[in-house]
């Protein structure tokens, strides 16, 4: 990562990309830990019930815009319970940011990025993952979800954009070149 030109101001934003359950947030964890605790920007803190996918102008100011300018980003922060916008998050524009969520890899954020990582999970596996994280009380939510997410996926796809693929394994992740970096637009 380290080898990538910054992306946004002097920020390499690094998308950690897949279906819901996959493990992208766990994955993201493990990046920013092996980089001495780069920042990890969820998603799923910008997304709502309302708007799952409709975030990109909400990071765009809040998170894109400051570090382009070289200035720490401040986003507020989706509280999932109460069905509304609670507190806000600073983040530092480090020489590595994570931006971790579905649809994280899309083409409106792709010349933001420096790299684009996918996570190559099955998506019954990965919805059979997070519907056992979240336990029976969510499985309506997970259906209206499966079908948002197919959506997005089938309208701005991130796997064949994306620069790695990686694949857990038993002892970890391994991470295969993508489908074309050559797609990027």
């Amino acid at each position: 990562m380290a080898a990538r030109e910054p992306s946004c101001g002097p920020v390499r934003l690094v998308a950690v990309d897949g279906h819901a359950g996959s493990g992208k947030t766990t994955l993201a964890g493990s990046i920013a830990a092996a980089l001495g605790g780069a920042p990890v920007v969820h998603t799923d803190d910008l997304a709502t019930h309302d708007e799952p996918f409709a975030w990109t102008g909400r990071l765009a100011a809040e998170v894109l815009a400051p570090f382009a300018a070289g200035r720490p980003a401040r986003h507020r922060v989706y509280d999932w319970t109460a069905r509304a916008f609670r507190g806000t998050r600073e983040i530092a524009p480090a020489p590595v940011v994570l931006l971790e969520g579905v649809g994280s890899g899309r083409a409106a954020l792709r010349p933001h990025l420096a790299l684009v990582l996918w996570l190559e999970v099955d998506p019954s596996i990965a919805r059979a993952r997070g519907l056992r994280r979240d336990g029976p009380g969510l499985a309506r939510f997970w259906t209206g979800w499966t079908r948002a997410e197919d959506e997005h996926f089938a309208a701005d796809p991130t796997r064949p954009y994306a620069d790695l693929l990686v694949h857990q394994t038993p002892d970890g992740y391994r991470a295969a070149p993508g489908p074309s970096r050559d797609h990027r637009g």
